[in-house]
């Protein structure tokens, strides 16, 4: 089963300074038939203008990873963490028992992000920030995973939830897979380029919600950039 969630139908919010999509609903936006995906909770599409951001406010008890597609985000929080995540590279807060951070942009252009929220599978547990390079140059054409409940086994980041959270750069006509293991669930997004999901056809921002399928097929209609998050 894949459902399309094309760009155009996401939920919606915007002022002066951010202009989101939301996969799922979030904030004013709700929708009964889009809350959550298994363990994944907010996938958020942000465009931050330069020199504003999100003020210092806290959270408990998520996983929350943000991968920035243009531009780079400047995260601070009252661990003492500071760090600026550039365009293609990942970052990851584990709530824990709670933190309070605040994320802008420190850039004289726009910045683009996606946000992804996942359930963590215990509650509690010390609060941590940390963000790595997503080494697409010499992985082009595979999946890389970027965070993970097992980072010794998969790589990447670690969350505290039974998850991966994978991006992968695809050449135009060239075809990437990933088996989905039974029981497990996968949400897909294209940050950039076009291509076909298990024959369903999807464009930049667009979105796929897919389960009972035991192989996904990725094939690129023009050079993409997408990020797939697996959840039981």
């Amino acid at each position: 089963m894949i459902e399309k969630r094309s760009f155009d139908s996401l939920g919606r919010f915007q002022n002066e300074w951010l202009n989101a999509k939301h996969h799922f609903s979030f904030g004013s936006y709700f929708d009964p038939k889009r809350v959550g995906w298994g363990a994944l909770r907010v996938w958020n599409d942000d465009e931050i203008q330069p020199g504003e951001g999100f003020a210092p406010h806290p959270h408990k008890d998520m996983e929350i990873i943000t991968y920035v597609r243009d531009g780079a985000i400047t995260h601070r929080d009252n661990l003492g963490n500071e760090g600026r995540t550039e365009a293609g590279d990942v970052q990851v807060m584990s709530a824990g028992s709670g933190i309070y951070h605040s994320e802008f942009n420190r850039e004289d252009e726009l910045t683009r992000i996606f946000q992804i929220w996942i359930i963590p599978e215990t509650s509690g547990g010390e609060p941590r920030w940390d963000a790595m390079e997503f080494p697409k140059g010499e992985s082009a054409g595979d999946f890389v995973v970027l965070a993970s409940g097992n980072p010794e086994r998969d790589g990447g980041l670690m969350i505290r939830a039974d998850a991966k959270v994978l991006g992968a750069t695809v050449e135009a006509g060239k075809t990437v897979t990933h088996a989905l293991p039974q029981g497990r669930q996968a949400y897909l997004v294209l940050a950039t380029g076009s291509a076909t999901v298990n024959g369903e056809s999807l464009k930049a921002r667009d979105g796929a919600a897919i389960r009972d399928v035991g192989e996904i097929i990725i094939k690129a209609g023009n050079d993409t950039e997408l990020v797939l998050v697996e959840t039981k």
